[in-house]
């Protein structure tokens, strides 16, 4: 008997097990709370949207001008500072050698030139002109001996040849004084000016060399382009820097004397915007933390929206007019990259 009970007795059992299960899990589950309240539009007809914060003057992507090894870096994340201050250091021992070669190269056109200017030399001029007073006197000579010659008073002592031939030697001798006093002209005149305009020319050719060189070292110095913060530093001595845009760029820079807040208007929403109107960006996650926006500029391009709040509502294929706005940066602790909250007022009845 017992047995007979006891299997329809399980069945019972089993199915109502079944059935508080069934209703334990049909019963919604319990909604979260949220983990800071969201914020609440200051205005009664508004635009909602999101922006990220960036630098006044945008991001800056600093890169580097010639694919090298980085010998130092000279900032970390978070430094401020001024313009033309060193953030790193490529590998320029090579340009240096180089450099080095072409600043000898300056020195000897410089010489090169001076000489040609100096001339002649003190010491030059001496020898000269005791080679003409030689050529003089050895000339002298010679004529005192054709005029001995002719003087003679018997033709039969003297042949015709003789004369002749000490005549020639005078004309020699009056070419070689010529050549020589022609060759102290020369030298006392000093360097063709030609000669110096060539030398001045190979002179200004080296140092335009040496300067290119120059240029090229300083260009492996890579410095702030204005005053501004260190934001990001993906780079450490000892690695190498490839030239040319980067998807993650070697550092980050801007200038964060305000901040610019970079707000994306739906493009549905584009037409009730205004460029007067009030403007209150939120800080996520505190909506007590809040500040009035300064309007910079509107980027009238409409672009696919690129940065996504979450929202399960959100749309992906929407697109979006980017709105500038700015604030002083010591207002709200927040931070470059940052997503804020943004209440665009609508006036005028620009309702949807």
């Amino acid at each position: 008997m017992i047995r007979i009970l006891l299997l329809p007795v399980l069945a019972l059992a089993g199915a109502a097990f079944a059935v508080v299960t069934v209703a334990a899990g049909s019963q919604p589950a319990p909604v979260a709370k949220p983990v800071a309240d969201p914020s609440r539009p200051p205005f009664e007809t508004y635009i909602a949207g999101s922006g990220i914060l960036e630098a006044m003057d945008r991001n800056v992507a600093i890169g580097a001008p010639l694919s090298r090894l980085v010998l130092e870096v000279d900032v970390k994340v978070g430094d401020e500072v001024d313009a033309g201050a060193p953030l790193f250091k490529l590998d320029d021992r090579d340009t240096r050698a180089e450099l080095a070669v072409r600043q000898a190269a300056v020195g000897a056109a410089r010489a090169k030139l001076e000489r040609l200017k100096s001339a002649p030399r003190a010491e030059e001029l001496p020898p000269a002109e005791a080679r003409v007073v030689a050529a003089e006197a050895v000339l002298a000579d010679l004529r005192n001996q054709v005029t001995l010659w002719e003087s003679v008073s018997d033709k039969r002592a003297v042949t015709v040849e003789d004369l002749q031939r000490r005549k020639f030697a005078v004309q020699a001798q009056e070419a070689r004084l010529a050549e020589a006093k022609a060759a102290l002209n020369l030298l006392k005149a000093g360097s063709w000016k030609s000669d110096i305009d060539v030398a001045q020319a190979d002179l200004a050719a080296a140092e335009a060399q040496a300067a290119q060189t120059a240029a090229e070292i300083a260009r492996l110095v890579v410095r702030a382009p204005s005053r501004g913060m260190v934001l990001q530093v993906n780079v450490r001595a000892g690695e190498f820097a490839p030239a040319g845009a980067l998807q993650t760029p070697l550092m980050l820079f801007g200038a964060l004397d305000r901040i610019n807040l970079r707000v994306d208007v739906d493009e549905n929403d584009a037409w009730r915007f205004r460029k007067d109107a009030a403007a209150v960006a939120f800080v996520r996650g505190n909506r007590e933390l809040k500040t009035e926006l300064k309007f910079e500029r509107v980027e009238p391009f409409v672009i696919p929206k690129r940065s996504l709040t979450g929202d399960s509502t959100e749309r992906v294929d929407t697109r979006v007019m980017q709105v500038v706005y700015s604030f002083d940066r010591n207002k709200l602790p927040v931070y470059v990259g940052q997503q804020m909250d943004v209440f665009i007022e609508v006036k005028n009845g620009a309702k949807p």
